[in-house]
């Protein structure tokens, strides 16, 4: 037996660590700090000083003495801490061991510390003559408990909701207890309470709340402990009984579980699993997880690693497993798997294609994979509420094209990602339980002895149909002794209760937390803020002692095998949620530090790859200079890979830098890093946030007095611009960007900034311009590596646009100019490949070239490419290509340049691809309509495009606009048509254009030959036709030439 307590003076227990009466540690322990819900009570003696001045100062520490010993067995006996304070006390509820019901004890030694000193009262009345009364006030709230100094016995309890419960004493009435709204809130229905009131305190500027304790039960209530069951789900179990089956049969089979957290939709799926396991099916799966929200390709790597076995393997046995379930499988695509399932081989290089390529073909290996299994599976997608925006389009494309499986995939109702959106989906929704599956569930949990039939009928109504909770509160109350017995067979005793429940269970979680142990409790802390989900080995890194024994036995975690290997995860994220926020700050702070460094040292695969994971450790650690450079480092590996999963990183780069004081040293720059990065890359996906990124770049640059990232950042915003039918203000913008470019003079920067000025240029048929700039571009002789974050390769496109400026001039030389940038960009990316090709077989379309066997084997290529290879917007300009060849051909090639023609124009329509593509598609389109008879139609859209590309500016397809039109206008020869006809020719013969600009003259002698011709002017026709020859001749245009010999 053990020395006494030294709070009260109980002897303890053998073994025991705390003292049964008054929860004081036997043996003091430093208290480390942390946050707690608490409720604190004052309570302090009415005109204290006329008392003291009435019975003397020995006889006054006397009554004192004896108030403060009832108070704190009062106090005890409720679970509380008690501190005398001179002329009363204070005491806290749920600190150091957290109560659940914290509140309702509070209340409760309130209203007895109040029958306490009446009856002492009442004897100083007798003896003394003299009137003693108190006042107590409670206030509930999170505070910061925990020893103060080195060592132990400083226990204190810090915050604001100390200072409010000292509020309520002094405006509590003698003898009455008052408390604070949030208290009130927390008892309410438990306890009787006055009128809400509205009370004026010391220090608020407004009145806060407050209400009267009156009267309170006769039971303090308790906490929670049971077993998982489902009740209450068997329509959903028959439901995915008869999918399971089906999909066993052949039939694939897509099912949402929608549901409010706590409401079953694990509990379910892993019914479904159970039964599936019955019938010899597997299981691949992935949890997605809140705190990796923000890290691309987070939940379809674990999804795809359980799929090809390679959980718990890594490195060259991980690359064996791989590749002995893909014996046939392309080693460029092998290459991109391994990269996805952290297995790369160290020194070998990534390819660098763009998201849509990858999705797609890494997809086809995994379809092949999941297809060579030698079992059925189901395939399980756990809150996808929390998926990372990466993850979504290359799991959403993988279950898709699944047959014979069955998909299960979980989520909260406010999810409306791409996962929901597949066709083939089914959702079933799950709501709270109602009160006859309630009582079941109860009844399953604690059992059908009478003496807890009451104590179920308070359980359902405290759980409100929430599975979860009632799981926990039965929990609880085992755990508190309030049941007796085993789960499903337990007895309770007289007047057992539950009160206290917060909606949000974090009292009762915290209380559970807290009988743990301090090395459990360590580890569990540990482990929240690694993550929902966490390995062993990694939570090694942070503690002494694992204890996942002692978790897996308090229900805590759970144990997840994943192919043959062992993980953990919280039985709830509610768990991990108390566990995580109770640490102080700085205690989360460092283990997010310890984190971002290991995992950075010994994480799978380069410290690049796992940046994004890095850069959040960083920022729980508040050292958010380095979680910046983190997400930057992040997005700029993944720009030439998934250009929206590289800008989501820097858009969280600059949050990160913006929370940063405004003193701190380089923070502007970093600001104008992100922008720069956003609007670099703004020509990839369109003006949604263009603009706003821009002005606030340019603002950023004008403070700091940074030309260069302003150089690099109007030019891909030029471009945007450029590309969505602005390329008017795109043109002004290059410019004033050239002057720009001029003052600071750097060939460098120059090169890197040129790509806006080209398109932009080009697009307004200022082609001096652009000669002028592509030549300094070319002079430099090499790209440069601030060029090359944005394009390729700044060189290939310039040698693109020399060729097309050349050409619009006729100078002599432009052929080998685009034979050349096709070239140069044949080994780089597949988007500048198919940028060079369209540069150079657009002139097809503008009849600079013939569609001949190189057009028809380039165009093929870069089609291939592009759909190996390739995003989506590269995938769209391949097809604008093809198209532009395949329609100047016979038969079913013309017929298949229209189809995509029409696919590129659809997918332009929807924001993907240059704009101008509309515009050139409705060209070939109203061609097409001409040559087939339609003659009405051919005019009307050829007539509006050549409105809508003067309108906007646009140059360089004014003359075969113009040409489809006139020639709808003389083959339809209605009345008023050659009128039209000469209107549209001496619109394009007034457009003003850079001397010496051919592409309108060649075009409008051959459309004056054409109106000659159709006034019945033969002398014209021929003179206007050898002209068209002669010209298109010295410009060496092959198609013009081919079409004036034949008009000779």
């Amino acid at each position: 037996m053990g020395a006494a307590c030294a709070q009260c003076g109980t002897a303890p227990r053998a073994g025991a660590r705390f003292c049964d009466a008054c929860g004081t540690p036997i043996t003091p322990v430093f208290h480390h700090p942390e946050f707690k819900q608490v409720t604190v009570l004052f309570a302090d003696v009415v005109r204290s000083m006329d008392l003291a001045a009435a019975l003397g100062t020995e006889r006054l520490r006397e009554v004192m003495s004896e108030l403060f010993r009832r108070s704190r067995c009062v106090v005890q006996h409720f679970g509380g801490s008690v501190d005398f304070t001179g002329d009363g006390i204070m005491a806290t509820f749920g600190a150091p061991i957290a109560l659940e019901d914290h509140a309702v004890r509070a209340c409760l030694a309130a209203l007895d510390l109040q029958t306490e000193a009446a009856a002492l009262a009442a004897e100083l009345h007798r003896r003394d003559a003299v009137r003693l009364k108190l006042r107590v006030g409670l206030n509930s709230g999170q505070v910061i408990t925990g020893d103060i100094g080195a060592g132990p016995g400083n226990y204190t309890v810090i915050g604001a909701h100390v200072g409010m419960a000292q509020r309520m004493e002094a405006a509590a009435p003698p003898g009455g207890v008052l408390l604070s709204g949030s208290t009130a809130h927390l008892v309410e229905g438990i306890v009787e309470l006055g009128a809400p009131e509205q009370l004026r305190v010391k220090n608020s500027e407004v009145p806060v709340p407050a209400r009267r304790l009156l009267s309170a039960a006769t039971s303090v209530a308790a906490g929670v402990r049971s077993q998982s069951v489902l009740v209450g789900r068997e329509a959903e179990v028959r439901a995915l009984s008869s999918r399971l089956d089906s999909a066993l049969a052949g039939a694939g089979t897509v099912v949402g579980v929608v549901g409010a957290p706590g409401i079953g939709k694990s509990r379910l799926v892993a019914e479904v699993l159970r039964l599936g396991a019955a019938r010899g099916v597997g299981v691949v799966s992935t949890v997605c997880e809140s705190h990796a929200r923000d890290v691309p390709f987070h939940a379809a790597a674990r999804l795809f690693r359980s799929l090809t076995g390679v959980a718990n393997l890594q490195g060259h046995a991980a690359r064996d497993h791989v590749r002995r379930q893909l014996p046939g499988a392309d080693p460029a695509d092998l290459v991109l798997l391994d990269d996805l399932l952290g297995i790369s081989e160290p020194g070998i290089d990534v390819p660098v294609i763009d998201p849509d390529a990858r999705r797609r073909r890494v997809s086809a290996l995994l379809t092949c994979a999941s297809a060579a299994r030698s079992a059925p599976d189901v395939y399980v997608v756990e809150d996808a509420h929390w998926m990372d925006e990466a993850s979504e389009s290359t799991i959403a494309d993988f279950l898709s094209a699944l047959t014979g499986s069955m998909v299960l995939i979980t989520y909260r109702p406010e999810y409306h990602g791409k996962l929901v959106q597949i066709t083939s989906l089914d959702a079933i929704m799950l709501g709270p339980l109602d009160d006859s599956q309630a009582s079941v569930l109860i009844g399953e949990l604690v059992g059908t002895d009478p003496s807890v039939r009451s104590l179920a009928a308070e359980i359902a109504e405290h759980a409100a149909g929430n599975p979860f909770f009632a799981e926990e509160i039965v929990r609880d109350l085992a755990e508190r002794g309030v049941l007796q017995g085993s789960p499903g067979s337990f007895v309770a005793g007289d007047n057992a209760t539950v009160t206290g429940v917060p909606p949000t269970l974090q009292a009762t979680i915290a209380a559970r937390i807290d009988r743990l142990g301090d090395a459990p409790k360590d580890a569990l802390n540990a482990a929240a803020v690694i993550g929902t989900r966490f390995s062993g080995d990694l939570l090694a890194g942070l503690v002494e002692r694992l204890c996942v024994e002692e978790l897996l036995e308090a229900d805590m975690i759970e144990k997840l095998d994943c192919d043959g290997g062992v993980e953990y995860g919280f039985r709830h994220p509610l768990i991990r949620t108390v566990a995580y926020e109770s640490q102080l700050r700085s205690e989360r702070a460092r283990l997010h530090r310890q984190l971002a460094a290991t995992i950075e040292r010994d994480g799978p695969g380069t410290p690049d790859a796992n940046a994004a994971l890095i850069a959040t450790h960083h920022e729980g650690a508040g050292d958010l200079a380095a979680a910046f450079g983190w997400q930057m480092r992040a997005g700029n590996r993944l720009a030439l890979r998934d250009i929206d999963a590289a800008r989501v990183s820097w858009r969280r780069a600059g949050r990160l830098a913006g929370r940063l004081p405004v003193d701190t040293p380089d923070r502007l720059a970093m600001l104008i890093d992100v922008g720069t990065a956003l609007c670099g890359t703004a020509w990839r996906i369109g003006l949604a946030e263009a603009e706003q990124n821009f002005d606030e770049l340019r603002s950023l640059c004008a403070e700091h007095g940074d030309r260069r990232s302003l150089a690099i950042g109007m030019s891909g915003y030029m471009m945007a611009l450029t590309m969505h039918n602005h390329p008017r203000v795109a043109s002004e913008l290059a410019s004033e960007l050239q002057r720009l470019l001029e003052n600071i003079d750097d060939d460098a920067l120059a090169v890197a900034a040129s790509f806006g000025i080209l398109a932009a240029k080009w697009e307004t048929g200022e082609v001096r311009d652009v000669l002028a700039v592509a030549q300094r571009v070319i002079d430099h002789d090499t790209d440069t590596a601030e060029g090359m974050k944005f394009v390729s390769s700044p060189r290939a496109l310039a040698m693109a646009l020399r060729g097309v400026a050349g050409m619009s001039l006729g100078l002599p030389g432009w052929k080998a100019d685009l034979d050349r940038a096709i070239d140069t960009a044949r080994e780089l990316d597949p988007l500048m490949y198919v940028v060079t090709n369209l540069h150079k077989y657009a002139q097809i379309g503008l009849g600079a070239l013939q569609s001949g066997p190189d057009a028809l084997r380039d165009t093929a290529s870069a089609l291939a490419v592009a759909e190996r290879s390739g995003d989506d917007f590269t995938v769209v300009h391949a097809h604008l290509a093809r198209g532009i060849v395949l329609v100047a051909r016979d038969g079913a090639e013309r017929d298949a340049g229209y189809e995509h023609l029409r696919r590129a124009r659809e997918a332009a329509l929807l924001g993907c691809g240059n704009s101008s593509i509309v515009l050139i598609a409705d060209i070939h389109l109203a061609h097409l309509r001409y040559t087939l008879g339609e003659v009405d139609g051919a005019v009307a859209l050829a007539s509006a495009t050549v409105d809508e590309l003067f309108a906007l500016g646009s140059v360089v397809w004014r003359g075969p606009a113009t040409s489809v039109l006139i020639e709808a206008l003389l083959g339809r020869g209605a009345p008023g048509d050659l009128e039209a006809a000469r209107a549209a020719i001496a619109r394009l013969d007034g457009d003003p254009v850079d001397s010496g600009f051919v592409l309108h003259e060649v075009t409008l002698r051959r459309l004056r030959a054409l109106l000659a011709r159709a006034e019945g002017d033969q002398d014209g026709y021929r003179r206007w036709t050898a002209g068209y020859l002669a010209l298109a001749r010295a410009c060496d245009f092959d198609g013009h030439i081919a079409v004036a010999s034949a008009m000779v």
